[in-house]
């Protein structure tokens, strides 16, 4: 399954909460020529660094299917920031 809903939350200074909610699909549609682009730059830095190119794409294809559920948080002195994927 796909991630389908990214989650980031940010805490100001101020203490309060930015919350913005990214739906995926939408996204992925409109950058999907600079998709094209970034997986063909993929396949020539594999070949230059003399990897394999499928191994490489099926390692990025588990990474992806593996996201949905994670949770990212970084917490400084006064400020917070939480990505979720959904």
């Amino acid at each position: 399954m796909i991630p389908q809903l990214v989650t980031y939350r940010q805490r100001r200074a101020d203490g309060r909460w930015l919350r913005l909610y990214v739906p995926v699909l939408p996204v992925l549609l409109v950058l999907s020529p600079l998709l094209v682009l970034a997986v063909l730059g993929g396949l020539v830095a594999c070949v230059i660094f003399h990897i394999s190119p499928v191994g490489a794409l099926r390692g990025a294809g588990r990474l992806w299917c593996a996201l949905p559920g994670a949770r990212f948080e970084i917490q400084d002195a006064s400020m917070a920031v939480s990505v979720s994927v959904r």
